[in-house]
Protein backbone atom coordinates (compact mmCIF):
# COMPACT_ATOMS: atom_id res chain seq x y z
CA UNK A 1 0.00 0.00 0.00
CA UNK A 2 2.75 2.54 0.45
CA UNK A 3 4.74 4.37 -0.69
CA UNK A 4 2.67 3.60 -4.02
CA UNK A 5 -0.46 5.00 -2.56
CA UNK A 6 -1.80 8.28 -0.60
CA UNK A 7 -5.32 7.59 1.07
CA UNK A 8 -7.36 10.19 1.33
CA UNK A 9 -11.27 10.43 2.32
CA UNK A 10 -14.57 11.29 3.54
CA UNK A 11 -16.21 9.82 7.09
CA UNK A 12 -19.51 9.10 8.11
CA UNK A 13 -23.23 7.73 7.98
CA UNK A 14 -26.10 8.42 5.84
CA UNK A 15 -28.26 10.46 8.34
CA UNK A 16 -26.33 11.34 10.61
CA UNK A 17 -24.93 14.72 9.42
CA UNK A 18 -22.53 15.74 12.90
CA UNK A 19 -20.57 12.45 12.03
CA UNK A 20 -19.16 13.90 9.17
CA UNK A 21 -19.46 14.51 5.31
CA UNK A 22 -20.78 11.05 3.99
CA UNK A 23 -23.57 11.63 6.37
CA UNK A 24 -25.12 14.57 4.21
CA UNK A 25 -25.64 15.02 0.95
CA UNK A 26 -26.38 12.38 -1.86
CA UNK A 27 -23.81 9.22 -1.54
CA UNK A 28 -22.22 9.05 -5.32
CA UNK A 29 -22.05 12.91 -5.51
CA UNK A 30 -19.55 12.99 -2.02
CA UNK A 31 -17.71 9.75 -3.53
CA UNK A 32 -16.90 12.03 -6.35
CA UNK A 33 -16.07 14.58 -4.30
CA UNK A 34 -13.55 12.65 -2.44
CA UNK A 35 -11.54 11.29 -5.38
CA UNK A 36 -10.93 15.38 -6.69
CA UNK A 37 -9.76 16.15 -3.10
CA UNK A 38 -7.76 13.17 -3.21
CA UNK A 39 -5.67 14.36 -6.51
CA UNK A 40 -4.89 17.54 -4.84
CA UNK A 41 -2.99 15.21 -2.31
CA UNK A 42 -1.36 13.15 -5.01
CA UNK A 43 2.55 14.54 -4.05
CA UNK A 44 3.92 12.23 -6.52
CA UNK A 45 1.95 9.07 -5.26
CA UNK A 46 -1.26 7.50 -6.69
CA UNK A 47 -4.17 8.83 -4.73
CA UNK A 48 -6.63 6.14 -3.45
CA UNK A 49 -9.88 7.25 -2.72
CA UNK A 50 -11.35 6.46 1.03
CA UNK A 51 -14.84 6.35 2.50
CA UNK A 52 -14.77 5.98 5.83
CA UNK A 53 -18.25 4.49 7.03
CA UNK A 54 -19.17 4.18 10.49
CA UNK A 55 -19.87 0.60 11.06
CA UNK A 56 -20.17 0.55 14.89
CA UNK A 57 -21.37 3.66 16.76
CA UNK A 58 -21.24 4.68 20.25
CA UNK A 59 -24.25 5.82 22.24
CA UNK A 60 -25.01 8.32 25.21
CA UNK A 61 -27.20 5.33 26.22
CA UNK A 62 -27.00 1.95 26.91
CA UNK A 63 -29.51 0.31 24.99
CA UNK A 64 -30.86 -3.32 25.43
CA UNK A 65 -27.03 -5.22 25.87
CA UNK A 66 -25.71 -2.86 27.72
CA UNK A 67 -22.74 -2.20 25.44
CA UNK A 68 -23.61 1.33 24.47
CA UNK A 69 -23.22 0.84 20.76
CA UNK A 70 -25.27 0.22 17.91
CA UNK A 71 -24.37 -1.45 14.48
CA UNK A 72 -25.18 -0.17 11.29
CA UNK A 73 -27.33 -2.37 8.90
CA UNK A 74 -25.93 -4.38 6.43
CA UNK A 75 -27.68 -2.89 3.80
CA UNK A 76 -26.00 0.08 4.53
CA UNK A 77 -22.74 -1.37 4.39
CA UNK A 78 -23.34 -3.32 0.96
CA UNK A 79 -24.18 -0.28 -0.54
CA UNK A 80 -21.08 1.73 0.48
CA UNK A 81 -19.10 -1.38 -0.86
CA UNK A 82 -20.84 -1.33 -3.90
CA UNK A 83 -20.52 3.03 -4.16
CA UNK A 84 -16.15 2.34 -3.60
CA UNK A 85 -15.74 -0.39 -6.00
CA UNK A 86 -17.29 1.84 -8.69
CA UNK A 87 -15.08 4.61 -7.91
CA UNK A 88 -12.19 2.04 -7.19
CA UNK A 89 -12.13 3.29 -3.81
CA UNK A 90 -11.38 1.60 -0.01
CA UNK A 91 -14.13 0.95 2.34
CA UNK A 92 -12.77 1.69 5.74
CA UNK A 93 -15.42 0.37 8.68
CA UNK A 94 -15.10 2.84 11.30
CA UNK A 95 -16.19 1.25 14.82
CA UNK A 96 -16.62 3.42 18.04
CA UNK A 97 -17.31 0.00 20.59
CA UNK A 98 -18.64 1.88 23.40
CA UNK A 99 -18.88 -0.59 26.07
CA UNK A 100 -18.44 -3.46 23.90
CA UNK A 101 -15.21 -5.48 22.88
CA UNK A 102 -13.34 -3.30 20.40
CA UNK A 103 -12.37 -7.18 18.93
CA UNK A 104 -15.59 -8.56 18.70
CA UNK A 105 -16.61 -5.48 16.88
CA UNK A 106 -14.16 -6.50 14.25
CA UNK A 107 -14.66 -9.89 14.23
CA UNK A 108 -18.44 -8.95 13.54
CA UNK A 109 -17.59 -7.26 10.21
CA UNK A 110 -15.66 -10.55 9.03
CA UNK A 111 -17.94 -10.78 5.94
CA UNK A 112 -16.93 -7.51 4.83
CA UNK A 113 -13.51 -7.80 5.79
CA UNK A 114 -12.93 -10.91 3.36
CA UNK A 115 -13.25 -8.57 0.68
CA UNK A 116 -9.66 -7.20 -0.95
CA UNK A 117 -10.86 -3.14 -0.53
CA UNK A 118 -12.28 -3.38 2.72
CA UNK A 119 -10.13 -2.35 5.97
CA UNK A 120 -11.11 -1.03 9.61
CA UNK A 121 -10.48 2.45 11.13
CA UNK A 122 -10.54 2.61 15.23
CA UNK A 123 -11.95 5.44 16.94
CA UNK A 124 -10.92 4.34 20.34
CA UNK A 125 -11.59 7.47 22.16
CA UNK A 126 -15.49 5.89 21.96
CA UNK A 127 -14.06 2.80 23.66
CA UNK A 128 -15.28 2.90 27.66
CA UNK A 129 -14.76 0.84 30.26
CA UNK A 130 -16.81 -0.23 33.43
CA UNK A 131 -19.43 3.05 34.54
CA UNK A 132 -17.86 5.55 31.54
CA UNK A 133 -20.69 6.99 29.43
CA UNK A 134 -19.67 8.11 25.60
CA UNK A 135 -19.65 11.63 25.19
CA UNK A 136 -19.04 12.27 29.17
CA UNK A 137 -15.17 11.29 29.32
CA UNK A 138 -12.46 10.11 26.66
CA UNK A 139 -12.26 7.05 26.06
CA UNK A 140 -8.99 4.65 25.52
CA UNK A 141 -6.84 1.53 23.81
CA UNK A 142 -3.73 0.52 23.68
CA UNK A 143 -0.83 -1.04 22.08
CA UNK A 144 -1.64 -4.68 23.01
CA UNK A 145 -5.79 -4.73 22.27
CA UNK A 146 -4.61 -2.83 18.34
CA UNK A 147 -1.81 -5.50 18.07
CA UNK A 148 -4.76 -8.47 18.57
CA UNK A 149 -7.11 -6.33 16.02
CA UNK A 150 -3.97 -6.36 13.50
CA UNK A 151 -2.84 -10.04 14.68
CA UNK A 152 -6.76 -10.99 13.27
CA UNK A 153 -6.79 -8.78 10.37
CA UNK A 154 -3.29 -10.31 9.17
CA UNK A 155 -5.08 -14.20 9.62
CA UNK A 156 -7.75 -13.19 7.18
CA UNK A 157 -5.19 -11.89 4.82
CA UNK A 158 -3.27 -14.87 4.97
CA UNK A 159 -6.34 -16.72 4.79
CA UNK A 160 -7.85 -15.61 2.18
CA UNK A 161 -5.05 -14.40 -0.12
CA UNK A 162 -6.16 -10.69 0.33
CA UNK A 163 -3.76 -7.80 -0.21
CA UNK A 164 -1.96 -5.82 2.40
CA UNK A 165 -5.09 -4.19 4.96
CA UNK A 166 -5.54 -0.82 6.25
CA UNK A 167 -6.16 -0.75 9.66
CA UNK A 168 -6.31 2.93 11.17
CA UNK A 169 -6.72 3.72 14.55
CA UNK A 170 -7.47 8.22 15.26
CA UNK A 171 -6.34 9.61 18.08
CA UNK A 172 -7.09 12.75 19.45
CA UNK A 173 -5.09 12.92 22.78
CA UNK A 174 -2.11 11.18 24.21
CA UNK A 175 -4.47 9.88 27.02
CA UNK A 176 -6.26 7.49 24.18
CA UNK A 177 -3.74 5.32 23.76
CA UNK A 178 -1.56 3.89 25.81
CA UNK A 179 1.52 1.78 25.63
CA UNK A 180 2.32 2.56 21.88
CA UNK A 181 5.62 0.79 22.55
CA UNK A 182 3.58 -2.47 22.32
CA UNK A 183 2.03 -2.22 18.77
CA UNK A 184 3.39 -4.65 16.99
CA UNK A 185 3.14 -4.80 13.25
CA UNK A 186 1.65 -7.85 11.84
CA UNK A 187 2.63 -9.63 8.29
CA UNK A 188 -0.47 -7.65 5.47
CA UNK A 189 -1.53 -5.01 7.51
CA UNK A 190 -0.43 -1.39 7.42
CA UNK A 191 -0.59 0.67 10.69
CA UNK A 192 -1.62 3.55 9.85
CA UNK A 193 -1.88 6.45 13.12
CA UNK A 194 -4.50 9.14 12.26
CA UNK A 195 -3.97 12.39 14.32
CA UNK A 196 -7.63 14.21 14.78
CA UNK A 197 -6.95 17.13 16.68
CA UNK A 198 -9.54 20.03 16.18
CA UNK A 199 -9.01 23.66 15.67
CA UNK A 200 -6.67 26.40 13.83
CA UNK A 201 -3.30 25.22 11.72
CA UNK A 202 -1.19 26.22 14.33
CA UNK A 203 -3.43 24.30 17.04
CA UNK A 204 -3.62 21.37 14.98
CA UNK A 205 0.33 21.07 14.06
CA UNK A 206 0.74 21.41 17.34
CA UNK A 207 -1.27 18.06 18.43
CA UNK A 208 -0.23 17.10 15.27
CA UNK A 209 3.78 17.30 17.15
CA UNK A 210 2.75 15.97 20.12
CA UNK A 211 0.96 12.77 19.04
CA UNK A 212 3.92 11.78 15.58
CA UNK A 213 6.47 11.46 18.50
CA UNK A 214 8.32 8.53 19.04
CA UNK A 215 6.49 6.21 15.92
CA UNK A 216 7.18 2.85 16.55
CA UNK A 217 8.42 0.59 13.66
CA UNK A 218 6.22 0.11 10.98
CA UNK A 219 3.64 2.58 11.91
CA UNK A 220 2.26 5.05 9.12
CA UNK A 221 0.62 8.38 9.47
CA UNK A 222 -2.98 9.89 8.97
CA UNK A 223 -4.09 13.32 9.69
CA UNK A 224 -7.96 14.68 10.30
CA UNK A 225 -9.22 17.68 9.15
CA UNK A 226 -13.02 19.01 9.95
CA UNK A 227 -14.66 21.13 7.49
CA UNK A 228 -17.27 22.85 10.36
CA UNK A 229 -15.15 22.90 13.41
CA UNK A 230 -11.06 23.75 12.21
CA UNK A 231 -12.66 26.66 10.66
CA UNK A 232 -14.80 28.02 13.75
CA UNK A 233 -12.63 31.08 14.16
CA UNK A 234 -10.19 29.95 11.95
CA UNK A 235 -9.60 28.44 8.53
CA UNK A 236 -9.19 24.86 7.33
CA UNK A 237 -5.46 23.73 6.31
CA UNK A 238 -4.50 23.11 2.47
CA UNK A 239 -3.34 20.50 1.09
CA UNK A 240 0.32 22.24 1.12
CA UNK A 241 0.14 22.67 4.53
CA UNK A 242 -1.08 19.18 4.98
CA UNK A 243 1.63 17.72 3.12
CA UNK A 244 4.35 20.22 4.52
CA UNK A 245 3.68 18.02 8.11
CA UNK A 246 6.77 15.88 9.06
CA UNK A 247 6.56 13.09 8.81
CA UNK A 248 4.17 13.16 5.66
CA UNK A 249 0.38 11.91 6.18
CA UNK A 250 -0.09 8.65 4.10
CA UNK A 251 -4.14 9.17 5.03
CA UNK A 252 -5.71 12.22 5.30
CA UNK A 253 -9.54 12.02 6.15
CA UNK A 254 -12.08 14.77 6.02
CA UNK A 255 -15.25 14.85 8.42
Amino acid sequence: MFPRYRLIGFCGLPGAAALGRLGTGDPEQRAAQAEKVAHAYAAGREPLPVLELLATVANATAGPDGTYRSRTPPATIRRFHRLARTRRALLLLNIQPGRASMLDEVKALRDWLVHPDVGIALDPEWEMGSGEVPGDTYGHTDGHELTKVARYLSGLVQAHDLPQKPLVFHQVATSVVGEQSALRPQPGVALIKSVDGIGSPGLKRGTWHRLVEDLPDGLHTGFKLFYEEDAKGSRLMTPEEVLALRPQPEYVMYE
